[in-house]
């Protein structure tokens, strides 16, 4: 992710709000569900290879 430049004269402020459980909860079921994707995809692009060599 690279920076953002902020035009002149214009301010960028950010709000944190803190996170309920609930959304932490489902964030971090996202993130899970995200890890196991990313494995089998590199799984499959790895024995790809291994297969075309």
């Amino acid at each position: 992710m690279g920076l953002i430049r902020e035009p002149k004269n214009v301010d960028f402020t950010v709000i944190d709000k803190p996170w309920t459980d609930d959304e932490r909860k489902e964030f971090s079921a996202y993130i899970k569900m995200r890890k196991e994707q990313q494995k089998k995809r590199v799984k499959r692009i790895t024995s790809h290879k291994e297969v075309s060599s």
